[in-house]
């Protein structure tokens, strides 16, 4: 009669230990003395993350070992809704990524990518002004296109060999210019103008060769970053299904711990029979 709340605590109490590198982790991006804006965009979520479960896995564990009905209820209560907001979280994850991918090209290993291509409201967010210098900062804090230089023999790598490769999406946007703007390679972020047709595409004159500029105003670069917060949502996605799962199948190990909770608090026998009769029978054997 006990094993559902035994049950029931051992699976809170591992959620708990989980909760703790979690909240740890937003803890620690919070001390940081040299935080980027997109690291601190990042830190709540997690620690809100890490304490939800924390408390929640406290709650559940103390209401199914000590068989507290309080307990039992109001962990049935929270558990309801990190469920519910999960599955919402699943659906809008799938509903912001529906649209947009990158463009195949002719011998070529990687993709451009497009900001026309993407829309709603993960479009407008990403694309957004006041948004995007931040999400621009923390690109160039993270030094990722300085990571697609190459040497071999203390030589750069030459350009047929740079077109053959295949680079992040927000490398192919943000760190060199798109394709159809027929820049002449130099190395991976330093590009000449060509001598042929000047393309209509904005982000042709909105390239540079400093450093700290190259695409990151460029709208391809845009559409890089939203080609892979996709591809990371897609993903998480994945193991928020499986998580979901999971949590229902700990909520309804949990709901028959709380019924148990419930009968031992009214000393019900398991098994016992609700309705009794209103009159006894005449007949006795």
């Amino acid at each position: 009669m006990r094993a559902s709340n035994h049950l029931t605590g051992l699976l809170n109490f591992l959620s708990f230990l989980l909760s703790i590198p979690i909240l740890g982790g937003g803890i620690w991006l919070s001390s940081r003395a040299n935080n980027t804006d997109c690291l601190k965009f990042l830190q709540w979520p997690l620690i809100i993350i890490g304490v939800s479960i924390m408390v929640v896995s406290l709650a559940g564990f103390a209401g199914a070992c000590y068989r507290n009905t309080f307990l039992m209820r109001l962990y049935l209560f929270a558990m309801f809704f990190v469920i519910a907001a999960l599955l919402g979280f699943i659906i809008f994850a799938y509903v912001v990524t529906d649209k947009g991918s990158g463009r195949a090209l002719v011998n070529r290993g990687y993709q451009d990518y497009y900001l026309e291509d993407y829309s709603g409201w993960l479009e407008r967010r990403v694309a957004s002004n006041s948004y995007w210098g931040k999400i621009s900062s923390c690109i160039r804090d993270s030094k990722i296109c300085n990571k697609l230089r190459r040497n071999f023999n203390g030589a750069p790598e030459s350009a047929d060999m740079f077109y053959q490769r295949k680079i992040s999406s927000i490398q192919s946007g943000c760190c060199k210019p798109p394709t159809e703007c027929d820049f002449v390679y130099g190395n991976e972020t330093f590009w000449s103008p060509g001598g042929g047709t000047v393309s209509a595409n904005p982000d042709c004159t909105r390239w540079s060769n400093d450093q700290e500029q190259l695409c990151y105003a460029c709208d391809s670069c845009k559409a890089g970053v939203l080609a892979g917060v996709k591809k990371s949502w897609r993903r998480v996605s994945v193991i928020n299904i499986v998580v979901l799962i999971i949590l229902v199948i700990l909520y309804v190990v949990a709901y028959a711990a709380f019924r148990n909770n419930k009968r031992i608090d009214n000393d019900e026998p398991y098994g016992e029979a609700r309705m009794t009769k209103a009159q006894p029978s005449h007949f006795q054997l």
